[in-house]
């Protein structure tokens, strides 16, 4: 750990502007609101994820869309899905034998903050 001396002055300066370093500290986000950022970031962290993120964007979609897109086996499909419903990307609705998936409001966000 640094002590107050070799601290550059104007990091020092700008720190004393916060309250210190306990007070940069308080303006961190809370450890649950961490989590769930990693965890969103994670989702958008692979290009599968991202090209499905990019597809939805277009309209919901059932599954069979979606896999004829991106050309995956189900099971790789649905471990995906599941990641990105985790993070409250996307959400899916059961229409008679399907689920249409479609971007949620933070789905939406985050699309709209990629392109």
């Amino acid at each position: 750990m640094c002590c107050r001396t070799e601290i550059p002055g104007t990091i020092q300066y700008d720190l004393d502007v916060v309250g210190g370093v306990k007070g940069l500290c308080k303006l961190l986000p809370t450890p649950k609101r961490i989590l769930k950022m990693s965890a969103t970031y994670h989702a958008l962290s692979d290009p599968v994820r991202m090209t499905i993120l990019h597809l939805l964007a277009v309209q919901p979609l059932c599954v069979c869309v979606i896999k004829e897109c991106i050309g995956i086996a189900d099971s790789k499909l649905s471990y995906h899905l599941a990641i990105m419903k985790k993070a409250d990307l996307i959400e899916g609705e059961q229409q008679g034998n399907w689920i249409i998936y479609r971007l949620t409001d933070l789905g939406k966000k985050y699309f709209e903050d990629t392109v």
